[in-house]
């Protein structure tokens, strides 16, 4: 009996911790920390497409910094205050967490500045890659919420990481808004 309530209580902290939960994304700036500036642009547009299609106010970084700016300039006051001024509450970063591996969420709660320092230098695509994951952080009021990862296989060329990226982000998106 004792080995069964183990059991069940492991299995429900499984699916509890799998989810975002509460995280009720009603806007979002999307900041591609990627690094190619034209990588960063396309997963940064993809994404505020599929966030606008399914009801969330989004914004690229793209709109806020010139082009080729480091996302760093997206921690300046001046800029924080455009956005906050277009009725944006939540930070996003969005970034490869790696290739063909099962990929963990990160463990580091860092805070939207340190994360913004922080360099990221995968590309979004390499040469005899079969899987890719991306890894999505949320900030209010400058401090962590929550995070997300998401894995996209079978991809052969920088296009088809792109197809599956939006593919996968169409229904991911939804345990977001909830």
């Amino acid at each position: 009996m004792k080995l069964f309530i183990a059991f069940f209580i492991l299995l429900f902290s499984f699916k509890t911790f799998s989810q975002i939960k509460g995280l009720q994304l009603k806007n979002a700036i999307i900041i591609g920390q990627l690094d190619k500036s034209d990588d960063r642009y396309s997963v940064e547009i993809a994404l505020t497409e599929i966030l606008t299609n399914a009801g969330v106010k989004a914004l690229p970084s793209l709109n806020f910094l010139k082009v080729g700016s480091d996302t760093k300039n997206l921690a300046n006051d001046s800029i924080q205050k455009e956005i906050a001024s277009k009725g944006i509450d939540t930070y996003m970063t969005v970034s490869v967490r790696g290739f063909d591996k099962k990929f963990k969420k990160a463990k580091n709660r860092d805070n939207l500045m340190t994360s913004l320092t922080t360099g990221h230098l995968f590309p979004l695509f390499r040469d005899e890659i079969v899987s890719i994951s991306f890894e999505f952080t949320f900030y209010r009021e400058g401090q962590f919420i929550a995070t997300d990862i998401v894995k996209c296989g079978n991809v052969s060329s920088r296009d088809t990481v792109l197809k599956r990226f939006k593919k996968k982000m169409t229904r991911r998106v939804n345990k977001w808004i909830k």
